[in-house]
């Protein structure tokens, strides 16, 4: 039986992690995130791929390629979370064709500025995992990997 595929799509500022209000986002890097998660997926039964965007237009696309591939997803949409309907729309694809989409934040967005609060994607998200830094990633593939055994 071949392992479960997720495609891990970070975007915005997310390539800046170590060294962006680390204060918020911890010390670790992207490519930390990158062993860390490959690693929990591998314990999971998981094919974990990460990739990191700033353009918009590419994490939307990548949403598009996991609905066509079949790949379940674990999305921290980051700033584009708060506004963006394209990504509220294309997970949505991922949901609706039957794959589970996990929204996950490092930080938690609801005790931020008041402009974090609202999650345009939440509302057709699987669910959301937000506040526990890298372990809402772990997390967040534990959930994938029950709901796809």
């Amino acid at each position: 039986m071949s392992m479960t595929r997720v495609l891990v799509l970070n975007g915005p500022n997310l390539g800046r992690l170590g060294v962006r209000e680390p204060e918020i986002y911890g010390h670790a890097t992207l490519a930390d995130l990158e062993k860390a998660a490959g690693k929990w997926g591998s314990e999971l039964d998981l094919a974990v791929e990460v990739r990191q965007t700033d353009d918009e237009a590419t994490l939307l696309t990548w949403l598009h390629e996991a609905v066509d591939t079949r790949a379940h997803v674990v999305l921290n949409p980051a700033a584009f979370t708060h506004y963006s309907y394209g990504m509220r729309d294309a997970a949505a694809q991922v949901t609706g064709s039957g794959l589970t989409l996990v929204e996950v934040h490092l930080s938690n967005p609801a005790t931020r500025e008041s402009f974090r609060h609202l999650s345009v994607v939440a509302g057709v998200a699987t669910g959301s995992i937000a506040g526990f830094g890298f372990e809402s990633y772990r997390l967040a593939l534990e959930a994938v990997a029950s709901r796809t055994r």
